[in-house]
Parts: structure tokens; sequence; C-alpha cells
């Protein structure tokens, strides 16, 4: 089982890092929609890895991916301000295509509803 105070970490950082990502960057490559799926952090408090979603084309994901991996310096400062740690974990951004995956399933799913629908009347 999880420690509690672990659990209660990564929600701290997820809601952190969501406000400091939306009203706080001001890098041009990160204009799309951002939303932080979940955030692990080890054990020890050293590493959290933050899976995000990215909406748009493959290109703009790459391009707001980089932007986040450029800003983990500052975003890494601003949590330490924010949170009362002994350490602030060092910030790993991970891509989480998770959501994109669920609606192109959704997608096949209804389009064999359709077809079979099509085949009963």
């Amino acid at each position: 089982m999880r420690n509690t105070r672990l659990i209660r970490i990564n929600e701290e950082i997820k809601r952190e890092l969501s406000q400091l990502i939306d009203q706080e960057l001001k890098d041009p490559r990160i204009h799309t929609m951002i939303s932080i799926i979940r955030v692990e952090t080890t054990n020890d408090l050293k590493y959290s890895k933050v899976f995000v979603s990215i909406m748009g084309t493959e290109e703009e994901k790459n391009e707001a991916l980089e932007g986040l991996k450029s800003a983990k310096g500052f975003l890494r400062k601003e949590l330490a301000k924010r949170l009362n740690l002994r350490n602030t974990p060092e910030i790993l951004f991970q891509l989480d295509e998770s959501i994109e995956y669920s609606i192109h399933m959704e997608q096949l799913i209804n389009k064999i509803n359709k077809k079979s629908g099509e085949d009963v009347e």
C-alpha cells in the first residue's frame, strides 16, 4: 500500500504545477491545452515524474513538451517556495497519451456499433 504522505505530496505537486503552468509560464511554445494527469514521486522525494496530456498536433505536442522541459528549473524553484518540503523533487515530464487512446478506442467502438446496427435493419 502506498504511503498516504506521498499521495498527498503527489496531489500538492499536481495542483501547484497546474497553476504554475496555467498562470506563470510565458513560453510561446506552451500555448496548447496542457493537463497534468498524474504525478509519481519516488519514496526518497528526489524525483517526480509528471504525466502530461497535451492537445494538438504531434508538432505542437513536441514543442510544448520541450517548453515544459526547459522551464523545469523555474517550476522546481516555484514549487520549493509553495510547498513545505525539505527537498524539492526534480521534475521529469512525460507525455501521457491515454486520453487520445481512449478517444480513439471510443471512435472504433462507435463505428463497430453503427455497422452492426446497419446489418440488423
